[in-house]
């Protein structure tokens, strides 16, 4: 090729590579050395493009001139990579080769995956209660119609259902709403110490139906407020869904404690920062859970956490919020030790 095929080959920022009519690489742009490291000018394409639609698409270009377009997949990283590649006949020294461009459509996928599940979940998530509530309508109508000791009873569980799907619409509208302000940075000033007494006493009801005693404590040398830059409302429902939790999954009469502790320099935040450590004394889980556990809809025990009225939102909800603040979300445990939250929040210099 010239220096100017050259240049201009290598001028564009998306993966390009050009297939020569001997199926041999004869021009590759950086973009494309970043994608397929292992591929030179000089080799055989099906070193590395080595799928069956793709091969076919280059074939039929090199033979037809008929360009086209194939999907390819690249499975060599921890996420797989997914292509959209366009072929188009392209003629050198009177013979046909192949230009190949390689359009990431990685993050388009997954957007739509997500979506496919979000709406399946969704619908799962209120067919159940929405089925329940059309047979106890359905019994009242007919067989308890008369019967005032079923109907209280239904009625009561009626009541249940119908408040769950309350909570989830309304964590589904939190959620989106988290989501949508998650790039701009909250501008107020909260004083965490103060925050966590208030979501402690606000939650004394539940943790003395739990028999959990509830305590706070500070780590650093306790001089002076430990204020961040954040959305009050926003780290107080962080803070509520993560003590409550503790409340609810850990053990039974056991104690929940939150620690705080102020530092002059955090390394995950590079600068100052704030920690706050939610820790119970449960029957902690099987920590293979963690990297899944923030994702919408995933719970460790279907069951209970149904039982317990929650929506599945909650921890997605929360790092979300944590992730507006600029701050990181931990989670440790270990089956029989419990389990520990930590939120790390940056705070003023």
């Amino acid at each position: 090729m010239s220096d100017f095929s050259n240049e201009l080959l290598a001028a564009i920022p998306m993966p390009l590579i050009l297939i020569g009519p001997d199926q041999r690489i004869a021009a590759m742009n950086p973009g494309a050395g970043e994608v397929f490291p292992g591929m030179g000018p000089g080799g055989h394409y099906l070193t590395v493009l080595r799928q069956p639609a793709l091969s076919a698409l280059v074939e039929q270009c090199l033979n037809s001139g008929e360009g086209g377009t194939a999907r390819y997949v690249d499975r060599a990283m921890m996420r797989e990579a997914s292509y959209r590649v366009g072929a188009a006949a392209v003629m050198r020294d009177g013979a046909r080769s192949v230009l190949l461009s390689f359009e990431d459509v990685s993050d388009v996928e997954w957007a739509g995956e997500m979506r496919r599940d979000f709406v399946a979940n969704v619908s799962h998530e209120l067919k159940t209660p929405l089925t329940a509530l059309l047979g106890f309508i359905e019994t009242l109508r007919g067989p308890a119609r008369d019967d005032a000791q079923a109907r209280e009873r239904f009625l009561a569980i009626m009541e249940r259902e119908a408040g769950r799907m309350n909570r989830l619409v309304a964590d589904l509208l939190v959620l989106s709403r988290v989501e949508s302000a998650e790039r701009q940075r909250p501008t107020g000033r909260v004083n965490i110490e103060e925050l966590v007494k208030t979501v402690l006493l606000s939650l004394q009801v539940l943790a003395r139906s739990e028999e959990v005693s509830l305590t706070m404590s500070r780590r650093d040398d306790g001089s002076g407020p430990l204020t961040v830059q954040g959305d009050h409302d926003q780290l107080q429902q962080v803070l509520t869904n993560l003590i409550e939790n503790g409340i609810k999954y850990g053990r039974k009469g056991g104690n929940l404690r939150v620690d705080l502790e102020r530092f002059d320099r955090l390394p995950a935040l590079r600068g100052p920062g704030v920690r706050i450590s939610v820790e119970d004394d449960g029957d902690g889980f099987d920590p293979i859970h963690i990297p899944r556990l923030t994702e919408r809809f995933y719970r460790i025990d279907n069951h209970r956490s149904r039982t317990m009225g929650g929506t599945g939102l909650g921890l997605a909800i929360a790092k979300h919020i944590v992730n507006r603040h600029r701050g990181r979300l931990r989670i440790k445990t270990e089956p029989g030790r419990g389990s520990t939250f930590t939120v790390l929040l940056p705070a003023p210099s």
